[in-house]
Parts: C-alpha cells; sequence; structure tokens
C-alpha cells in the first residue's frame, strides 16, 4: 500500500475566535523539503499543546478523498478549493479511515511514522466553516483523519512517497478504533474494549478513554 503525498501543509498560531483563542488550525501547503521530527514537522505550531500536537500528535493526515463527499454538504465552500481545510499536514489520496489501521507504520518520505489515533474533532471545525455541525458529522461518518507519531526522523515534501511498511494490528481500522471509543459503541463491544488493552501503541490519552469506559461498562481491566 503506498500513494504520492499531495501535499505538505505548516501553520502558525493566529487568532481564531478572538485574540484569546487563538489557533494554528490553519496549515498552508509549502514546496520545499520539510523535517521531520519526534514532535511533528519543523516549522508547524500549536496553539494548545494540552490537546495538540506532542509525541502522539506529531502529525495530521487528513484524506484529500474526503474533500468531494463534503463539498457536497458544504457546497462550494472556499476552504475545500485546496488541502488545509481541515488542518492537516499531509494530505494523500487513497487512504482512508477504513483501510488505516491503529500501528501502521509508514515510510513518509525518508521519515518512518506510526499511527497512534484517529482525529477527534473539536468546536473549531464549526467556527472553521462557519456552520454548525461540521464536528457532528466527522463523528457520525467516521471522516475523522489521523495522526502519527515519528519513529524515525527525516525529512519530506509534495509529492514523495507514503508508503506502508509494516500492519501489526490489522484487526484495528480507525473507524472501528474511532466508533468504539468515541462514536457511542463501547456498550455493545465489550470484548473489543477488552482487546484494545493488550495494544500499547494506542495513544496515551486513548488508553485513558478506554480505561473509562470499561470501568463505566463494568468491564475487566
Amino acid at each position: 500500500m503506498q500513494t504520492n503525498i499531495l501535499a505538505v501543509l505548516l501553520g502558525q498560531v493566529r487568532p481564531f475566535r478572538g485574540d484569546d483563542e487563538p489557533s494554528a488550525i490553519g496549515k498552508l501547503p509549502v514546496m520545499d523539503a520539510v523535517a521531520v521530527e519526534p514532535l511533528g514537522l519543523v516549522g508547524d505550531a500549536q496553539a494548545d499543546r494540552t490537546v495538540h500536537g506532542g509525541i502522539d500528535k506529531a502529525i495530521h493526515h487528513y484524506p484529500a478523498d474526503h474533500y468531494g463527499w463534503w463539498r457536497g454538504q458544504l457546497g462550494d465552500h472556499a476552504l475545500l478549493g485546496a488541502p488545509g481545510a481541515f488542518g492537516e499536514n499531509i494530505s494523500t489520496t487513497g487512504l482512508d479511515e477504513s483501510d488505516v489501521c491503529l500501528g501502521d507504520r509508514f515510510r513518509l518520505g525518508t521519515a518512518l511514522v506510526e499511527v497512534s489515533q484517529a482525529r477527534q474533532p473539536c468546536w473549531k471545525l464549526d467556527h472553521r466553516f462557519g456552520t454548525k455541525g461540521v464536528m457532528a458529522q466527522v463523528v457520525k461518518t467516521r471522516r475523522t483523519g489521523w495522526y502519527y507519531r515519528v519513529l524515525e526522523t527525516g525529512q519530506v515534501r509534495a509529492g514523495d512517497t507514503l508508503k506502508l511498511v509494516e500492519r501489526p494490528y490489522p484487526e484495528w481500522p480507525l473507524a472501528s478504533l474511532f466508533g468504539l471509543l468515541i462514536g457511542g459503541e463501547a456498550k455493545d463491544r465489550p470484548a473489543d474494549l477488552r482487546a484494545l488493552s493488550d495494544v500499547p501503541v494506542l495513544a496515551e490519552t486513548w488508553k485513558v478513554r478506554r480505561a473509562k469506559l470499561a470501568e463505566q461498562y463494568a468491564l475487566d481491566l
């Protein structure tokens, strides 16, 4: 499994919903090679590192394949005319949440990255698009995008190859994982919730989420 990278995107912290609520969700494409470091792409920023960025959210990938569906929902929105509408760092076609799995390792340019979790959306998507319900549609349709942690540093640029090199957990496609932990399916999938405790590559915050759901539904931890 491999595809070419359509765009590599970086963003800086700017006022978003007033000066007291900044964001770096506005990512713009760059043509030069970008260094890939343990905390993400050099030159990229996050406004609130308590919920964005960090080892488990170093790089955000959102499929360009979803843009056509979003245009059907939102019309000819200006943000959907080019990659970056969802704050992504990496844009490709040919991969989505149904066929990318937790723990997948990809060669991203010369770097090696690992899928750590699906993206959990927040209110900023509604504000960015000027439309209520975008966040809810992300949750409902599982068009979430995903995050990588960086295992080996390197460089990446638009036109480079993204190539799958290892798939240790084929039983955990991201759409299913998101449905279990965020999408309200935990109560009906107790066996999956238990099994997920044995998957060490899950992002730390989602390990906490899994444990809380297991406790909520009185499952063995």
